[in-house]
Parts: structure tokens; C-alpha cells; sequence
């Protein structure tokens, strides 16, 4: 089949669901990730042919986004900060929004992570990070790859995807410290962390309620792992306030805490971290102008 024609059949068979402009994006990731095609070589080779066995693999891509299953978990694998990752249904698929979570963090500590670089190679100097509810690793393995001298943990409760952020620090070549930790779970909490205190705790936790489930498009909220995603109504907080407890003891002096939150909820999460003393604290909006990170700084005494 020419792969023109394979073009034109995607276009008919998802423009209505998706809009042409979206599947014309599902079409060259899909020839890009399984034929190694660049787009480009379409346009100056019109006449490219495919084999039945990548026609009928193309088809299986058809039939499974005809079926609304996100194109990342089709071909298992997406694009963070610059950077790969593999995924499966175990993960979230990583958002714009956390990029920009990710890149403040990296804006607020370049400049002290490249002077510990400078100054020492001894870990013992480096800057501490913990990311809590790590899912893929993208967050962690991020912070890894662009802040030189840090030592990061990731902590997840979920086994399958601690195996996927394992894979994905490899497959970026950085180290990472993995732990499998229920973090409401309060018993973990000096079994893991007795002797770490962190310079920076971060988190994208579970934040969608319930209720807001009629906003959530079908290909999300038939494909990815709802214990990601949603908590109950009526304790959307629970696991900022936990968070937050934890920080308070686990945070190094002018320790630095980050989250990714419910855009209708900015003023009660920020309220959070006024009820344990943290200072410092920005609600800052994402670039859809909606409440979307959280910064505060744990106060000295």
C-alpha cells in the first residue's frame, strides 16, 4: 500500500472524532515511531510503499485510536521536557502543565546545583530531592538530567510503574533513588526517611475529584490509571495535607516544597501550607491562566 493511501484512510476514518489536524499528528508519529520515517520524506517521496505486515500494523493503530486509546500508550512512549519516556497504562501520560512545574524548579536551583557541582563531587553536598507519586519518573529523572550535583528519589505506591520510572532513568542515563512507599501511610515515613532530610519535595499527586469527572475526555478517563488520577469529594486535599506534614519534618532549613494542583482548588491548597507556617508562598498559573502550581518555603525558627 502506498502510504499516501494509508494518509487518506486515517484522515476518513478519524477526522470526525479527533479533527484533521490532530489526526494528521497521529498519522507521522505513528511513521516515524514504526518505520523510523521522518515526515518530511513523504512529501519527496510520494510513491513510498509499505508491506501487508506494516499495512496491518498501521491498522491496529487505526482500529485502537478509532477506539480513542491515547496515541502515547499505542506506541508506548512520549516526549517530556526534551526528554524520552516510555509508558504504559500503570502511568499517567505526562502534561504541559507539569513541564512547567519542572521548569521552575530547575529555573529556582540552576545556579546552586552548578556551585555544589563546581565545589565538590561528594553526594553527601548535593541537593536533595523527593518526588512523591513519581508515576513514569518524569518529574524525578527530569530534575536528574538538568540539575547537575542533585540526588533524587522517586517514590511511587505502585509497583508497575516503579518499573516503568526504572526504565525510563535508564533509557535517560541518570541515577535515581526508587522507593515503593504509600505516602499516607505515616509507618513509611521513618522507615524510609529516618536519617533524609531534602532541600526540595515535590508533587503531582491525585487531585481530580470525582465530581469533575464529567469534565475528563474518554481517552483519558478510559486508559489512565484512576489512582492517579481521582480522590474522593469530600477530602480533595488529603494528600496536600500529608504532603505537607511530611514536609515539615523532612525538609532541610529554607527547604523548598512544589505541587502540581486542582486549578479549582488554588486558594485551599495554598491555605495548606499557610496552616503549617510555611512562607514564601506563590499560587502561580499555568499558561492557560488556571491555578496550577503551588511553591512555599518551610519557615526557620
Amino acid at each position: 500500500m502506498l502510504l499516501t493511501e494509508l494518509k487518506a484512510i486515517f484522515h476518513k476514518e478519524l477526522d470526525a472524532i479527533y479533527g484533521k489536524d490532530e489526526v494528521r499528528s497521529f498519522f507521522f508519529i505513528s511513521i516515524e515511531h514504526y518505520l523510523d520515517l521522518p515526515r518530511f520524506q513523504l512529501a519527496i517521496q510520494p510513491e513510498f510503499t509499505i508491506t501487508k505486515t506494516e499495512t496491518d500494523l498501521f491498522f491496529t493503530v487505526l482500529e485502537d485510536l478509532k477506539q480513542q486509546k491515547p496515541i502515547q500508550y499505542i506506541i508506548g512512549e512520549t516526549e517530556f521536557y526534551g526528554l524520552p519516556f516510555k509508558l504504559n497504562k500503570s502511568v499517567l501520560i505526562p502534561r504541559p502543565e507539569t513541564e512547567e512545574l519542572v521548569d521552575l524548579i530547575i529555573k529556582c536551583h540552576t545556579e546552586r546545583s552548578q556551585k555544589l557541582s563546581r565545589q565538590s563531587a561528594n553526594k553527601r553536598s548535593a541537593i536533595k530531592i523527593l518526588d512523591i507519586g513519581t508515576g513514569s519518573g518524569c518529574i524525578a529523572i527530569s530534575l536528574a538530567k538538568y540539575l547537575p550535583d542533585t540526588d533524587v528519589y522517586a517514590l511511587d505506591v505502585s509497583t508497575e510503574a516503579l518499573k516503568i520510572t526504572q526504565q525510563n532513568a535508564t533509557l535517560n542515563n541518570v541515577e535515581i533513588n526508587v522507593i515503593e512507599a504509600d505516602i499516607l501511610n505515616e509507618t513509611h515515613w521513618n522507615l524510609f526517611f529516618k536519617n533524609l532530610k531534602f532541600d526540595v519535595i515535590v508533587s503531582n499527586p491525585p487531585y481530580v475529584r470525582h465530581l469533575e469527572k464529567r469534565e475528563i475526555k474518554s481517552n483519558v478517563l478510559d486508559n489512565e490509571p484512576h489512582l492517579a488520577l481521582f480522590v474522593d469529594n469530600d477530602n480533595p486535599l488529603q494528600f496536600y495535607k500529608t504532603i505537607t506534614q511530611f514536609a515539615v519534618s523532612n525538609l532541610k532549613q529554607h527547604g523548598e516544597l512544589y505541587f502540581e494542583i486542582n486549578q479549582y482548588l488554588g486558594e485551599e491548597t495554598k491555605q495548606v501550607l499557610i496552616d503549617l507556617d510555611f512562607e514564601k508562598i506563590e499560587l502561580i498559573k499555568d499558561l492557560n491562566s488556571n491555578d496550577r502550581i503551588l511553591k512555599g518555603r518551610l519557615m526557620s525558627y
